[in-house]
């Protein structure tokens, strides 16, 4: 398996991790516990080591099944989890932001016990908390990598000016965000941030929520369960939208089939193929897809093909999230 250092925190990754929010929520009903936890173990006998969970997946669901899956095990793993967006318990409605010190503390020593672990490798904050200057948050969690309860500080979906701000006060290991063929806006000025800072970039959604992995063969495959949030919440899968994102996936299915690879395959090389300070962490529910994934590692991709694939993401329709969550990210 590949392996990637995580900005300079000394901590090494499989170059393709896995993305556990789906097991337990947004993409469909949670899988069941005991498929989730094969599929968990699969996942670390095939290399990967790199499991990316938030307090928010599932409302601790996420965190608690991998504590189960992985007890006795943490020696082979490398977790990162996060906080920060609030969530009512009765609804699941979110609810806001809290960056505050107090919450920094208090979301850690609660992710600790749902994990059942002494210390966090990875702690990020999700999303921004406007109410809270970065230089508090981070210095909080900065306390708690002297604790050594997390061993390293991470930001989700922070600006360029952010991410200054917060390496300043303390080493910043990586930054996780969208990145895809789909998903490129922050190659204007937050991954030149990144590489400047030695900062490594943490891909989430590297296949487009799976529109990239060419399973939609039509506008009619397009996810409507109520449980799936793709289905009300995902600009890019609404009909008007979908119809010309499909298209672009027949051009990477093509290059795809030249190669003798899956669309899978290509939109993931793709990504890391940006530099050592990339990695990705696919999310799926099911062995098949991950295998898939991994193979990207074989994929290797021409400067034609990248040429082509580069043309893409400025032909997609529909932003990556609904207004309201646009509203939270690159903050």
């Amino acid at each position: 398996m590949l392996s990637r250092n995580l900005g300079q925190s000394g901590i090494s990754v499989s170059a393709i991790g896995l993305g556990c929010m789906g097991l337990s929520e947004f993409y469909g009903e949670p899988t069941q516990e005991s498929e989730a936890i094969n599929l968990l173990h699969r996942a670390v006998d095939l290399g990967i080591n790199h499991f990316d969970t938030a307090e928010i997946y599932g409302q601790g669901h996420n965190e608690q099944l991998l504590g189960k899956a992985f007890a006795g095990r943490w020696d082979q793993i490398v977790v990162a989890t996060k906080f920060g967006p609030q969530r009512d318990p009765a609804t699941g409605a979110f609810v806001g932001v809290d960056g505050s010190p107090a919450n920094v503390r208090k979301s850690c020593e609660k992710s600790l016990k749902r994990l059942g672990i002494e210390k966090i490798d990875l702690y990020y904050l999700h999303r921004v908390d406007p109410a809270t200057q970065i230089e508090d948050t981070i210095g909080e969690m900065a306390k708690l990598v002297q604790e050594g309860k997390i061993g390293a500080v991470g930001l989700s979906e922070a600006s360029a000016r952010t991410i200054e701000r917060a390496h300043a006060v303390h080493p910043i290991a990586a930054l996780q965000t969208e990145y895809s063929l789909f998903s490129r806006d922050i190659e204007k000025d937050i991954l030149p941030t990144c590489v400047e800072l030695g900062i490594s970039l943490v891909a989430y959604s590297p296949l487009g929520r799976g529109m990239l992995t060419g399973r939609y063969a039509s506008t009619s495959d397009r996810p409507t369960s109520a449980t799936d949030f793709r289905t009300h919440m995902q600009p890019r899968f609404q009909p008007g939208n979908i119809e010309s994102n499909l298209k672009l996936v027949g051009a990477i299915k093509e290059i795809a089939a030249q190669k003798g690879c899956m669309a899978a395959q290509v939109a993931l090389a793709w990504v890391l193929d940006h530099g050592d300070h990339v990695v990705a962490i696919p999310g799926t529910t099911k062995l098949v897809n991950l295998q898939t994934n991994l193979g990207a590692l074989d994929c290797r991709l021409t400067e034609g093909n990248r040429a082509k694939l580069n043309e893409l993401a400025d032909q997609v329709l529909g932003d990556r999230y609904s207004p309201e969550g646009m509203a939270a990210v690159n903050q």
